[in-house]
């Protein structure tokens, strides 16, 4: 569903640019948006999501591939992640996360 996919894109946009009244409208989980909030926090702002991919299924889920980079304590961050997300009604309920280096992701982390 094209519709589907363009609120994710807008999501992310409203999530890279700080806009948390855009991010509070198109995202559902109260718990998802404070993980996001913690990563802005711990990282002093620099977390970034950066869109390399937009797929939609026939069930209206949107698969996305990001690459997240970050600096926290010294630490870079550089890796790849797949999320799969469910939406109801124009807003993102649930997402399924999948990292590439869940190595380098944990040690950043830790």
């Amino acid at each position: 569903m094209p519709g589907n996919a363009a609120i994710v894109r807008r999501g992310y946009e409203a999530f890279n640019a700080g806009d948390l009244e855009t991010l509070g409208e198109l995202v559902g989980q109260e718990a998802v948006f404070a993980r996001l909030g913690r990563y802005m926090a711990e990282t002093g702002g620099t977390f970034r999501a950066v869109l390399k991919r937009v797929l939609t299924d026939e069930d209206g889920r949107v698969i996305v591939i990001q690459r997240n980079v970050a600096e926290r304590n010294g630490k870079h961050l550089d890796v790849y992640s797949c999320i799969a997300f469910e939406l109801v009604n124009g807003r993102i309920v649930d997402g399924c996360e999948h990292v590439y280096d869940l190595d380098a992701w944990d040690e950043f982390w830790s």
